[in-house]
């Protein structure tokens, strides 16, 4: 019985030699490609892939035919090709692997400090609090405002475009800062770690600008243009409308109240405890309640 289960084994490990490494091997592959095909998607590279194609086309039938001038051609072209791609394509091979490193994975408890998340996570009540407070009232006159949350992505290339605040936010300053005479009206205010940062920050324009509903402002495109370039959660207000709007990896959500504003900045911006933590107190709560 033995000797007939190991022929068997033999023999499926002969047609089908796939081991561990193998697997790992696919799995990296596929993980590669679906970025890639995301990539292509999402970014100008589309046209760019056709191009390749019909090029690679024409080199193979010159090859066939043994054209050797277009093969030349053509070899040179290939060569310096990967270069012109990279230099072409930096910003959006830039942000793909920041997105790639601000995926799930980063976030997972083992790589983070949980007590100074935890400590963070008072700071952003308050902060929230002051956010939404503010957002009320500026809805409520139709005042224009553009407030970005910085997370895992550093927004100093923004920050540094505006003016220096680094001040506890209120609604007394936010209201100071977005009133219509002010010389930082007209910019974002961006937010790092429940503080007010900076004020007037001039954000980046949105990849595909043109398929953007055309009633939106400024404001909602460049919302829309950080939301595409970062992790940021960026609120804004319309000064036309007073509606609230909240941009995120993005996308535009629109019609938030000042209660459904705070819930969602609640569960973009403050940690969840973990398992364990909570695993943790409900010992300690035990072993007092034995005491």
């Amino acid at each position: 019985m033995d000797d007939l289960i190991y022929n068997i084994k033999s023999y499926v490990s002969s047609v089908f030699p796939i081991t561990i490494i193998d697997i790992i091997d696919i799995g990296v592959l596929a993980f590669l490609i679906y970025w890639g095909i995301k990539f292509v998607r999402e970014t100008r590279a589309g046209g760019l892939i056709r191009g390749i194609v019909i090029l690679a086309a024409a080199y193979f039938v010159a090859s066939v035919f043994d054209m050797k001038a277009i093969t030349f051609i053509m070899n040179n072209l290939f060569n310096a090709g990967i270069f012109a791609v990279l230099i072409l394509f930096q910003p959006e091979l830039r942000r793909t692997l920041e997105k790639m490193g601000h995926s799930k994975l980063s976030k997972i408890a083992v790589f983070q400090n949980l007590s100074e998340k935890e400590d963070s996570s008072g700071v952003w009540a308050n902060a929230i609090e002051a956010v939404v407070d503010a957002c009320d009232d500026l809805s409520a006159t139709t005042t224009g405002a553009l407030i970005v949350f910085e997370q895992e992505s550093k927004l100093g290339e923004q920050i540094a475009t505006g003016t220096i605040i680094n001040a506890a936010p209120s609604k007394e300053l936010l209201g100071n800062i977005f009133y219509p005479k002010t010389p930082l009206h007209d910019g974002a205010v961006i937010m790092r770690d429940g503080i007010v940062l900076a004020a007037g920050c001039f954000l980046p324009k949105p990849q595909k600008e043109e398929s953007i509903n055309k009633s939106l402002g400024s404001r909602h495109r460049a919302a829309i243009g950080m939301s595409e370039n970062s992790d940021a959660i960026i609120v804004v207000v319309s000064e036309e409308t007073g509606t609230i709007s909240v941009a995120e990896n993005g996308e535009l959500k629109r019609g938030f109240t000042r209660d459904s504003l705070k819930k969602y900045l609640r569960g973009a911006l403050i940690p969840e405890r973990t398992a364990f933590a909570a695993k943790a107190d409900k010992k300690q709560h035990k072993k007092g309640g034995a005491k």
